[in-house]
């Protein structure tokens, strides 16, 4: 945790709490009993507290010293206690030393609690794997696993690396992952997630991931680097300390001579300046801030939300504009043939067709022809395929040239199409140049994208914008029945770059898509938010977020998140500078004392650190 310019302040939970404690009690001991019994060598005793309990106070400044930042707490605590000593004040110096040691040890300790419930929360990896060899088991490191191996999953272990299942059915725990607590059903040949723990029977998988690429080791990743880039509140305050701290040492300056001009005691305003330096310390905003921001992260990931980051977590407050693909984001993405239209050739026979034109892409609508075909395709007889991003396919089917995709894609081939108002993505088809119909392949609406509008709307983003390949009869449909009133259709991957570019200059903007084709635009919006379970790997890798139960209701959660995490942030900052002004005012009518002040000092750093863990228990 960076501070006032230097690389780790006192503040952070830095050190050994361990240790720090049994220093904070022996200290105590020495101070409290010893001296007072060897009232004559208390000075010896009182040395030797102060030593043990502030060493790390003194290398800390030396470090500082060497990289020229000077003004930092520990300068700050090290000047107070030296200047007590100073003026006969033995007892307060080491009690200072002793109450500001006791709060970072208290601050710590809610802390590392913090990061290591967090820690355990996501604790989805596994050391060893599994692995299938014939008919024996062997366990093998899981970082030496390789793609296509087959592991096996008894129950109440976790699932080691992304795969696939080949045998068996079984319940799966993906809470860890998702938020969800509802157990999963996964039978053969679906796809599971590292990290889920197996509920009932073993199963044995094919891996589809190795150990770095695997969603579990994504995850941790995430959240272990959650802090990587600051957040401007952040670098706000790493600013404002350095100005702030040597401020604090001029004001203190300050203190004393000029009282001292007009004829004041020297002790006396000395005495007020040290508990000016001593209540200025600003731990209060160095840990609490980047603590919000961590437990806002943390948060987001119980709920099956990754956030990338701090910075992109506070971004989220900024977005005015959110912008939707509509297959698969919008819309469930799992089509179905609806209607077929068949001129001059048999209704079987163009499904066949079009079904092995369509066999080497992998988009939902060439799955769903292939799924209504039924009958098993022989990849022999396909050759010369090729497949146009966004418009459609061409391939030789037993040396015919077919010819499927949009209307606008037919007509590049010089091919008349007939248009009909279809409700529902419509593909046309031609072999060897001649028009043989159109096949009408529908989708549905997402059942929570009618809440999510509205509680967009409340939240007060009503700028929502949806942007589709598909024709204009389809997104206009959809658009009127979810309440979206700006829509764009028939666009091209390339189209949706432009467009989004067009859109980003009215305001700030995020894109929630889930399939290859969005990546680009994920990564060009200021929030990308990628549909996870299903989402495509490019598309996870560009956002920004990504929505693990693929529950868009998940959008307002974050939205809610961020709003409390800034709340908090802008409390805590605003608390603390009161509190310092109120201290400050308080010194120079003498109100206050040394030891005192630091025990209010360390009393406002735990309420900030407390306010942050607030976080944890907020209801989303």
């Amino acid at each position: 945790m960076e501070h006032c310019g230097h690389d780790h302040c006192n503040c952070s939970h830095h050190h050994n709490n361990k240790s720090l404690l049994i220093r904070i009690i022996i200290s105590f001991i020495l101070f409290e009993f010893i001296a007072h019994i060897f009232h004559d060598y208390e000075i010896i005793f009182v040395l030797l507290s102060y030593v043990l309990i502030s060493y790390d106070l003194y290398i800390n400044a030396f470090k500082s010293l060497i990289k020229k930042d000077i003004f930092n707490e520990n300068f700050l605590m090290i000047i107070a206690t030296l200047g007590a000593f100073a003026i006969g004040e033995n007892h307060e110096a080491l009690m200072v030393m002793i109450l500001y040691q006791t709060g970072e040890y208290l601050s710590s300790l809610a802390i590392s609690k913090t990061r290591k419930s967090l820690t355990e929360l996501m604790d989805l990896r596994s050391e060893y794997v599994n692995i299938k060899n014939n008919d024996q088991i062997i366990k093998k490191e899981i970082k030496k696993v390789k793609i296509g191996e087959i592991f096996i999953v008894k129950k109440g272990e976790k699932v080691p690396l992304d795969g696939q299942i080949i045998k068996g059915c079984t319940l799966l725990d993906t809470s860890s992952l998702t938020g969800e607590s509802k157990p999963l059903k996964a039978k053969e040949n679906d796809k599971i997630l590292s990290g889920s723990i197996n509920l009932e029977d073993v199963i044995e998988v094919k891996a589809t991931s190795k150990y770095e690429t695997s969603t579990a080791t994504k995850i941790i990743h995430l959240i272990e680097n959650a802090d990587d880039k600051k957040t401007k509140t952040e670098k706000f305050i790493t600013r404002f300390c350095r100005f702030y701290t040597p401020l604090v040492v001029i004001l203190a300056v300050l203190i004393v001579i000029i009282p001292i001009l007009f004829g004041g005691n020297f002790e006396d305003w000395l005495y007020k300046s040290l508990i000016f330096l001593v209540s200025s310390c600003p731990c209060a905003l160095v840990i609490s801030i980047p603590l919000s921001y961590f437990c806002g992260i943390g948060k987001a990931s119980k709920s099956g939300i990754l956030i990338k980051g701090s910075y992109e977590l506070e971004k989220i407050n900024q977005i005015t504009t959110i912008v939707f693909d509509k297959t698969g984001t919008v819309t469930e993405g799992v089509f179905e043939v609806t209607d077929i239209n068949n001129i001059n050739i048999d209704k079987e026979e163009m499904i066949k067709y079009v079904a092995y034109s369509e066999y080497y892409s992998l988009h939902p609508i060439a799955n769903s022809v292939k799924k209504y075909y039924k009958k098993e395709i022989e990849p022999d007889k396909i050759k010369n395929f090729k497949e146009y991003e966004g418009e459609g396919v061409t391939a030789k089917v037993d040396n015919k040239k077919v010819i499927v995709g949009s209307t606008k894609f037919l007509e590049k081939h010089k091919i008349n199409c007939i248009n009909k108002n279809t409700f529902g993505s419509t593909i046309h088809i031609s072999i060897d140049k001649e028009y043989k119909g159109y096949i009408t392949i529908s989708d549905k609406i997402k059942k929570e994208m009618y809440s999510l509008v509205d509680e967009l709307y409340d939240l007060g983003i009503r700028n929502l914008i949806m942007l589709s390949g598909d024709n204009i009869n389809i997104v206009s449909k959809v658009s009127k029945e979810i309440g979206i009133k700006e829509y764009y259709a028939q666009l091209l991957p390339t189209d949706k770059v432009n467009m989004l570019e067009e859109i980003k200059e009215k305001g700030f903007t995020a894109f929630v898509g889930d399939g290859i084709n969005d990546a680009p635009v994920i990564k060009l919006s200021d929030i990308g938010i990628a549909m996870g379970a299903i989402g495509s790997d490019s598309a996870i890798e560009a956002a920004d977020i990504v929505l693990m139960k693929d529950d868009l209701l998940s959008i307002t959660k974050a939205f809610k998140l961020a709003k409390s995490v800034k709340n908090i942030c802008i409390f805590n900052i605003i608390f603390t500078l009161s509190f310092k002004l109120a201290v400050l005012i308080l010194t120079l009518f003498g109100y206050t004392f040394i030891w005192l002040a630091v025990l209010a000092d360390v009393g406002v750093t735990l309420l900030t650190v407390l306010n942050s863990l607030r976080i944890f228990i907020k209801k989303l």
